[in-house]
């Protein structure tokens, strides 16, 4: 299984933390793959970054692991008596492809191809952007952030990256599978940004992973975006 954290911090000395996790976070028994990410402003990945806001997206041998590690780690610990606000949401793979860091972390967590049941869906997509491509890829961002935030059926996106500038992701929760494809198959903007992106190489890598999210807690922008589809 997979879970994704969103934490914001009262100051802007948050950086801070992304060294001081890293060493605990390699230690964390059940801990398989792990990435700490910095978040941009806006619902996709942008030029500008929330200097107070971080997120870990991170992969576990089982749901019993990462309940070790929200009561027992000094990161955990910390999200709680430091943050601001914090959000969690535990992932049930549904589908991955692609790579992060010369393979597919989620692979052997992934479920056999199926139907993906009703109700929402988490979607985690990440590049790593060729250094030739990147005017052309950031140029781009503006529509696609325009439509993220009057897409019907998106209950919330965040773009992130491990790296400044070339290494980016987002994470975004939907009503359901339909809207995904609405938003990744009929909308002009998305459509011609994936064309050119294939037609005109601009990833040396990427990922793309869906999701069945779950236990969700916490607020993200104030609330939970998965609550009203639970009430």
């Amino acid at each position: 299984m997979a879970s994704f954290h969103l934490i914001r911090y009262a100051g802007l000395d948050a950086a801070r933390h992304m060294a001081f996790d890293r060493p605990v976070l390699r230690g964390t028994g059940g801990l398989r793959f792990w990435r700490l990410l910095g978040t941009g402003k806006g619902r996709s990945m942008s030029l500008g970054a929330d200097l107070r806001r971080w997120a870990l997206f991170a992969v576990w041998d089982g749901e019993s692991e990462l309940e070790c590690f929200l009561e027992r780690s000094p990161v955990a610990a910390r999200w709680r008596d430091e943050s601001e606000e914090s959000w969690h949401v535990r992932l049930m793979p549904l589908s991955s492809r692609g790579g992060w860091g010369g393979a597919d972390p989620l692979a052997a967590a992934t479920a056999p191809p199926r139907a993906t049941p009703p109700g929402p869906v988490a979607v985690l997509t990440r590049a790593s952007i060729r250094p030739r491509r990147l005017v052309a890829f950031y140029r781009s961002i503006p529509d696609v952030d325009r439509l993220l935030h009057r897409q019907d059926g998106c209950l919330a996106s965040i773009g992130a990256g491990e790296w400044p500038l070339a290494r980016q992701a987002t994470f975004s929760l939907w009503d359901d599978e339909q809207a995904v494809g609405c938003f990744a198959h009929r909308t002009a903007a998305h459509r011609d940004v994936i064309g050119r992106v294939r037609r005109e190489g601009w990833y040396s890598e990427e990922l793309f992973a869906r999701f069945v999210p779950f236990g969700s807690q916490g607020a993200w922008d104030g609330r939970d975006p998965l609550r009203p589809v639970r009430e």
